[in-house]
């Protein structure tokens, strides 16, 4: 994709770049503390699952905190794959503790409950109000929120650079979530070292949220196709610069995913940094049907457990949860742009040009799921799977094509 010129008059022409700053290499996470100081926070909420909560990352980041002489309340009460319930029992600590800035230490599970415990104790609303429409009423985030320094120690949510935050919502037993540029962080402290002590399972999950981040952003809408409006929106469609981000995030990651799955550190480093630049993409162009899909997918749960992850509640990974519709996603989308989806192929070592086939062989590398049918669900889930897909309207809206109740059983049948 080029600059835009000549375009369809009343269609948008410009796209916007934006990012958390980002510092990334090893033994960053010991800097907290220093970059904190700067942000001007004396009194700091820091976030974390109590997984994590349990290794070093967490200590070192307390002590580095302590050291700038910054007062320090933990929160180590995160739930892995957040719920409406969890994100308001968060924002009652944050509002509670009076904090003049954030640190959270974890996974997207803990990024993004950071981010929206912030946004409740700053801006204090009925939950459903900032959520996406048409699940919540989708009000805007009035104003800028305390200084928020994310620490990703994992290699794929890239939530440390993104203004989203996703939680289930248990009455609908569907994920959706808030968008806004004020949520994004401060700063992204990205130590790929954190990587190191993962289980397998939960590297291969992570990765393929990186691979899809950055399918989907290249293969998203043109951002040329929207109508022109200001605000832009958070997910713009496929740019210039996601494109660049999305491409090498792709090469990185399909580079160096089964490594970095066996245990390779070098691997861990590179995969880390792939998800970086995919989260930069994607948080500019937006994802789409398999992201749409997997809200579902994860929301409906019954029995399934992945090894490598908490085993006390039923929950397909999000990063498992997007790429079990993903092959299906891109055989529906293949004819939008079948030079993009070639390109992505190849990057990931399919020579035919098969995209849906280049995921699914490294699925099966990776000894993650392929298929719905492997988390659960059986036909008959489809209709509900629909009904948990259709809201998510931020997400299919940036589909390279119209998705409608009709496409969608389609799709989840081809995803079984």
């Amino acid at each position: 994709m080029t600059c835009a010129h000549g375009l369809l008059q009343n269609h948008e022409a410009a796209f916007a770049i934006d990012a958390s700053r980002i510092v990334f290499g090893p033994r960053t996470l010991d800097e907290v503390g220093e970059h904190a100081k700067s942000l001007g926070a004396k009194r700091v909420a820091l976030f974390t699952d109590r997984a994590v909560g349990k290794l070093e990352h967490v200590s070192r980041a307390r002590k580095s905190l302590q050291n700038a002489n910054i007062d320090v309340a933990l929160y180590d009460a995160v739930h892995v794959e957040p719920t409406d319930a969890s994100f308001i029992d968060a924002a009652l600590f944050a509002k509670e503790g009076r904090f003049d800035a954030y640190v959270s230490i974890g996974g997207g599970s803990t990024i993004d409950t950071c981010k929206a415990a912030s946004l409740y104790a700053t801006f204090p609303a009925d939950f459903l109000d900032y959520v996406n429409a048409p699940v919540g009423a989708g009000k805007p985030v009035p104003g800028a929120l305390p200084p928020h320094i994310a620490c990703p120690t994992t290699c794929g949510t890239g939530s440390e650079t993104t203004g989203i935050a996703v939680c289930d919502v248990l009455a609908l037993k569907a994920k959706t979530g808030i968008a806004s540029a004020r949520l994004r962080p401060s700063l992204a402290l990205v130590d790929p070292t954190c990587t190191y002590t993962l289980p397998p399972e939960v590297v291969a999950a992570s990765g393929f949220d990186v691979l899809c981040h950055a399918l989907e952003s290249f293969t998203a809408r043109a951002f040329s196709s929207r109508a022109y409006g200001l605000p832009r929106p958070l997910s713009q469609g496929a740019n210039p610069w996601s494109d660049i981000g999305s491409r090498e995030a792709l090469r990185i990651g399909g580079e160096n995913f089964v490594d970095a799955v066996q245990g390779s550190e070098r691997a861990r480093d590179q995969l880390a940094w792939a998800a970086t630049l995919a989260g930069v993409a994607f948080g500019n162009a937006g994802v789409h049907i398999p992201h749409a899909m997997a809200y579902a997918v994860a929301g409906l749960v019954r029995d399934f457990r992945m090894k490598g992850y908490p085993q006390e509640e039923a929950m397909v990974p999000h990063g498992v949860s997007v790429v079990v519709n993903a092959p299906s996603a891109f055989r529906f989308t293949a004819g939008t742009n079948p030079e993009r989806h070639r390109i992505a192929a190849e990057i990931l070592g399919d020579r035919d040009g098969d995209l849906s086939r280049a995921l699914e062989t490294l699925m099966r590398k990776a000894s993650v799921p392929v298929g719905l049918r492997e988390v659960g669900y059986t036909r008959d889930d489809v209709p509900a799977l629909v009904k948990g897909t259709i809201v998510q309207k931020r997400l299919l809206s940036n589909a390279p094509r119209d998705v409608g109740e009709a496409e969608l059983v389609e799709l989840f049948e081809g995803a079984l």
